[in-house]
């Protein structure tokens, strides 16, 4: 193999990122205890509701395809206000629910994103949703316009001009001096190219624009109301669907939550960037410090990093990292960089998992040694080998843009951008994350960087349509808000204010590691499930805690995995029958398609 110097940096942010009756109105909707009692909510606008009811429902034409789901595409207004003119191509797919006889309706399911691919996690929900679920719901995922299978969103005309203008994105946030020049050189490229050849779907992509569709979409499936889980930004769409439809729902959970306040940015705020909204740095440095502490706790016997202070020394590498890559020279895998944006972004990746806390460890303390001038080849050699062998994983993964064209990014942006208000000026953003990063170490300046393309002078598309707010509407029957603690993404207190803004809301609360709580905790799982199920709601103030605890030992029925995302290789699988250990929802976050340099 040819000895090449690559750099691990990844894509850096240019890989993120996935017929019925007419509408009635609200009469009775379960209560929280699941019975019976009728709920006063807020109606649907008479402008919404003109908007969507005037669209006929569609014949959704379902086909047979990927082995035990079924296919549909339909065409929607790109603009509501406008029935009869141009349309967008929306790709369906469900999974019959396994007993039809007691089927409840359909379960809608977004994985997050923005840009995450509806019909993936619909087609890999029958390995983590659970089977009382599977046996009672037909499982819908929508692709997003401009996502996936739909119509998808194009901003350059070629590859070529792509690759050359997402040049400067291609390290997880940008370090030097000159790589922040080249960040915010692409970031301006990316903008004014999504504004101009990107249009008009990029203009079309709002979460009010996705939210129109579930409702035309509801109808199609025949279901009265809604029934939807979202995870991570899926939070937003559901929120944005409970403001915008409050009299259509009938049972809607969130897990992973943003405030959509934060998300839009209100009043002041709105020149801030999102991530001083949201502050999902503040979420990510609080879990990987209390993983720092616990392994002090834990001792060296549990944690390697024990034998000496774990926050200093994850300090120590960060701050050798940020004076001087480390350059590690291996015989099978040729010269691999490890840059300092490279072990921030590998630790955010690691926290995305319940067991991340082993990888935050083994990586620490690997990077210890191979950048420790003073240490003997011989305590480097096996060090190096654990961090080469992921490294030539996360290369293969962090391809450059290339046939065919690959639209992650622009479908991420499409919506953010056009949500969102977002500061002026691209170059604004190299002050903007170093202040972010003084504020939450570490993290702060990898997620304010995630949205410098949205810089409003170069982003200039925006969608007349786009729903602001108010977000604190009252629905026709109970949302269920759940937020996990140690959330690297989407922090638990955007989880708090969500359900304070909602009044017919329930926060359920985990103890749980990882990204999003279902699937994390059997507790969660099965309250979110009731939820959906029966419109049960957990007790007030209930905090469930996580199967997976950093530095104790791993219960055996605990998923440890995430399912899977393809759609051939899920196919190739097959659907797993009843009782089969479940997997993690394969959820989809704003996260900086960092790799996974990781230690196995």
């Amino acid at each position: 193999m040819p000895r090449r110097n690559r750099s691990l940096a990844a894509a850096g942010i240019a890989g993120v990122l996935l017929a019925g009756a007419a509408v009635t109105p609200a009469t009775a909707a379960p209560s929280p205890a699941g019975g019976d009692r009728p709920v006063t909510s807020d109606r649907t606008s008479p402008q919404e509701a003109r908007r969507v009811d005037r669209v006929p429902t569609p014949d959704l034409d379902w086909y047979a395809c990927y082995d035990y789901a079924e296919c549909a595409t339909v065409r929607l207004p790109q603009d509501y206000d406008k029935p009869n003119g141009p349309t967008t191509e929306v790709a369906v797919l469900r999974v019959k629910a396994r007993d039809q006889q007691r089927r409840i309706g359909s379960l809608f399911i977004n994985p997050g994103g923005p840009g995450g691919s509806g019909t993936s996690v619909a087609l890999a929900a029958p390995y983590f949703i659970s089977d009382e679920v599977l046996d009672r719901f037909d499982i819908v995922g929508v692709d997003p316009r401009g996502v996936g299978a739909s119509q998808q969103v194009r901003c350059f005309p070629s590859v070529k001009e792509q690759t050359r203008a997402y040049a400067g994105l291609n390290v997880a946030f940008p370090w030097t001096k000159a790589e922040e020049k080249a960040y915010v050189a692409s970031s301006k490229a990316v903008g004014k190219g999504c504004s101009s050849t990107g249009k008009p779907l990029t203009g079309a992509m709002s979460t009010a624009e996705v939210a129109r569709d579930m409702d035309v979409l509801r109808r199609a499936v025949g279901d009265r109301k809604l029934t939807y889980l979202g995870f991570s930004y899926g939070s937003v769409l559901g929120q944005y669907y409970a403001n915008m439809f409050p009299d259509r729902v009938r049972a809607l959970a969130i897990d992973g939550v943003l405030n959509p306040n934060d998300w839009v940015g209100q009043g002041r705020a709105r020149n801030l960037p999102q991530e001083d909204r949201m502050r999902s740095g503040q979420g990510a440095y609080q879990a990987l410090r209390e993983i720092l502490v616990r392994c002090d706790r834990a001792g060296a016997q549990a944690c390697p990093l024990a034998e000496g202070d774990p926050v200093a020394s994850f300090e120590l590498v960060a701050k050798r990292l940020r004076a001087k890559p480390v350059v590690i020279e291996d015989p099978e895998f040729g010269t691999v960089t490890i840059t300092y944006a490279d072990f921030i972004g590998a630790n955010l990746s690691a926290l995305y998992g319940p067991e991340g806390y082993a990888e935050v460890v083994d990586l620490t303390a690997a990077l210890l040694v191979l950048t420790d001038p003073a240490s003997s080849p011989a305590a480097r050699r096996p060090a190096s080998v654990h961090v080469t062998r992921q490294a030539a994983e996360v290369r293969e993964q962090a391809r450059r843009y290339d046939f065919p064209y690959d639209n992650g990014l622009e479908t991420f942006l499409g919506v953010d951008c056009t949500d969102g208000y977002h500061p002026k000026d691209a170059g604004s953003f190299p002050a903007l994350a170093a202040k972010a990063d003084k504020r939450d170490p570490y993290f702060g300046r990898l997620w304010t960087w995630l949205t410098s393309p949205c810089a409003r002078k170069t982003w200039t598309v925006r969608d007349e349509d786009a729903y602001t707010g108010p977000f604190n509407r009252r629905t026709s029957a109970p949302v269920l808000v759940v937020g996990n603690y140690w959330d690297p993404a989407t922090n638990y207190r955007g989880a708090v204010s969500s359900a304070r803004l909602l009044p017919n809301s329930r926060l359920l609360s985990s103890d749980s590691w990882g990204h999003t709580a279902y699937g994390t905790s059997a507790c969660a799982t099965g309250a979110i499930d009731a939820y959906l199920l029966r419109g049960a709601l957990p007790a007030n103030g209930r905090v469930c805690v996580g199967d997976v605890q950093p530095f104790v030992a791993l219960p055996e029925a605990a998923a440890s995995r995430r399912a899977e995302t393809s759609k051939g290789a899920l196919a190739a699988q097959g659907a797993p029958g009843r009782g089969e250990p479940k997997r993690l929802p394969p959820v989809v976050a704003p996260l900086p398609a960092v790799g996974t340099l990781t230690v196995r």
